[in-house]
């Protein structure tokens, strides 16, 4: 099941590494949409208000987390691309050992300090508390959720993205049942849908880690695997550490954009909540062109074929622009209907909010591809710091534009930060990437 992408054609290798990733990340969407839907439907407008209010800073603590994951995984696609197994296999148990370290690093200051941070964002009075109650509980499973991330970005490194589908399927149907149970049974509020997302990712996790170490030779760990090296460590977090370092740049940015949102009350915070659901199911195949990408670009480039690297990305980009166009057909087409999932008997209002969004946002879905295309190619080429730096490009082009925009135009000017984020953010990105294969295309032609 593993899949070697340094041979072959590079867009069929692309495409079919892609189709399970995209199910995977709509059942990861799966996950927060049916939590959502849940809470709107059996809690109210308020409920979904609170829920919706925590994305932002789910993003800051998980991509953090997740971003790591992310790159012990192009680490083990480098050695696997290399074939060499006895890296590799050190790879996957330094990524288990740095895991725990992170993951406890993380989770005790983020639950200590939640309400707090929710008092920044200027969240609404109404649904404090509830916001509280769920995002307690889901930072307190960031081991398990951190986990299920660091599991499947090995398997994903040596070309398997099918194993952790299949378990994430598992745990979508179990994350219902649990929905169901906890609010609407137990009658746990907010944080039942909490409980119920942790759980399930959790019994993923431990059912792909059991799968993985009796399925694959290559990854079968033993004890002497099992130590911290500098030169390892340094290998690790020097793509892990800029990955998730870009996903908490861009969350702070999102954060900023989620306090401007605030101020307009809690109707209008449960519009911009369905809106961005939709938003985030019409562009998943754009972090999933990403995520083949970062593994094709690593294993080619431990194999040293550098060819193979430029001809993938430049039929990336043509899958860029059909990404682009199909997520805007859905947003604009189907935006009002998906909205209407969320909350029991929508108002005028809603609708009207959330189309504003959706509208603003599809004009510039190809920029936003294209950030998913060249950050995660640098990254998997070992070019981490541009791609960091590009996020912190996006933090300030989206506080500028709402700071500008947003007095003059109110909530549109707001609806505008993100198409602003998205263009800033692309240009360094795309710069970097030809920077970088000029070079190499002279290196080669030199050698």
């Amino acid at each position: 099941m593993t899949k070697d992408m340094t041979s072959g054609n590079p867009l069929k290798m692309i495409l079919l590494f892609s189709i399970p990733v995209l199910l995977g990340n709509l059942f990861q969407q799966f996950y927060n949409m049916v939590d959502t839907i849940i809470v709107g439907r059996y809690l109210g407008e308020e409920a979904l208000a609170a829920v919706g209010s925590t994305g932002c800073l789910m993003f800051l603590v998980l991509g953090f987390a997740n971003g790591i994951a992310q790159g012990f995984g192009v680490m083990v696609s480098h050695a696997f691309g290399a074939k060499d197994y006895r890296l590799l296999k050190h790879y996957v148990a330094l990524s288990l050992i740095l895991t725990v370290i992170v993951s406890v690093l993380l989770t005790v200051p983020t639950v200590a300090a939640s309400r707090q941070f929710l008092l920044w964002m200027n969240t609404p009075e109404n649904i404090l508390g509830m916001a509280d109650s769920y995002i307690k509980v889901i930072f307190a499973g960031i081991l398990l959720t951190m986990a299920y991330n660091v599991v499947s970005g090995i398997l994903r490194g040596i070309g398997d993205s099918k194993t952790p589908l299949y378990f994430l399927i598992f745990s979508s149907a179990l994350n219902i049942i649990l929905d169901i149970f906890l609010i609407v049974t137990v009658n746990l509020g907010t944080a039942g849908a909490a409980y119920a997302t942790v759980i399930a990712q959790g019994i993923a996790a431990v059912l792909c880690f059991l799968y993985m170490f009796r399925k694959f030779d290559i990854l079968k760990t033993s004890r002497s695997d099992y130590y911290l090296d500098a030169a390892g460590v340094k290998n690790m977090l020097s793509i892990g550490i800029p990955m998730a370092l870009n996903y908490s740049i861009t969350a702070i940015g999102t954060m900023i954009l989620q306090s401007a949102i605030n101020v307009f009350g809690s109707s209008v915070v449960a519009a911009f909540t369905a809106a961005s659901k939709v938003n985030s199911i019409a562009t998943q195949p754009m972090p999933t062109l990403g995520t083949a990408i970062a593994t094709y670009c690593g294993q080619n480039l431990g194999a040293g074929k550098y060819d193979r690297i430029f001809k993938g990305m430049r039929q990336g980009f043509f899958l860029c622009v059909g990404t682009a166009v199909v997520a805007a057909a859905f947003s604009l087409l189907g935006g009002e209907f998906v909205v209407s999932w969320f909350v029991s008997n929508p108002s005028e209002e809603i609708f009207t909010y959330a189309m504003e969004y959706l509208t603003a946002a599809s004009w510039f879905y190809l920029p936003l591809a294209m950030i998913f295309l060249y950050r995660n190619a640098l990254q998997g080429l070992n070019q981490g710091l541009v791609p960091m730096l590009s996020g912190i490009v996006e933090m300030f082009c989206r506080f500028g534009a709402i700071l500008l925009l947003s007095p003059g135009l109110g909530y549109l000017g707001v609806c505008l930060a993100d198409p602003a984020a998205w263009v800033g953010a692309a240009i360094p990105l795309v710069i970097n990437y030809l920077v970088w294969k000029k070079k190499e295309t002279a290196a080669l032609a030199v050698s």
